[in-house]
């Protein structure tokens, strides 16, 4: 893993290396591989990545995926630099109907969990037979609604991080590894 790097005005540390990332990503496949054996063609598993951040890391993990699936994605924003405002900014709709179908919705890091919530009152209106949630990471501290989160890569304390599909003010998410704000 490189060095400290700067983005903008902030200097960021090493945090999560290569080997840690697809490790966990080998095991939450196996996990959702296990979790959803019975899929078919005419009943697939909808996995719904949260643009942009979930790309890299869902990008990955449907390559150690081997149930029928397909895959979507949404476009949410909720942040403002460094801290999430909690609210929905912008929100592009799937093109899929999801009635009747198992949904599993990923994410790049639940931090609050507002977002989520939200995006759930969205998805539920659609009337899904059931949905999971996967993330990479979870800052369960700092978490205040409660989330069923089914799938999680790593828990990690309250700290600010970029690379791996993680940005900052839009930068950083095209680094391989993971860098927490120093």
């Amino acid at each position: 893993m490189n060095t400290t790097i700067q983005i903008k005005d902030l200097c960021f540390e090493p945090f999560i290396g290569v080997y840690e990332i697809n490790s966990r990503l080998q095991d939450i496949a196996t996990q959702i591989n296990n979790n959803y054996k019975d899929t078919t063609e005419d009943d697939p598993l909808i996995i719904i990545g949260i643009l942009n951040g979930s790309f890299m890391f869902l990008s990955d993990l449907v390559k150690h995926i081997t149930i029928k699936c397909e895959i979507h994605f949404i476009k949410v924003s909720s942040y403002v630099g460094t801290e999430t405002s909690g609210q929905i900014t912008k929100l592009i709709g799937l093109d899929r109907n999801i009635n009747n179908k198992r949904i599993l919705i990923v994410e790049d890091i639940i931090d609050t969990g507002l977002t989520m919530v939200n995006i759930l009152k969205e998805m539920k209106l659609l009337n899904p037979r059931d949905i999971e949630i996967c993330t990479f990471f979870h800052k369960k501290i700092k978490c205040t609604e409660e989330l069923n989160i089914k799938y999680v890569g790593k828990e990690i304390e309250d700290v600010f991080v970029i690379g791996y599909g993680l940005d900052y003010d839009k930068l950083g998410r095209n680094h391989k590894c993971v860098y927490a704000l120093i």
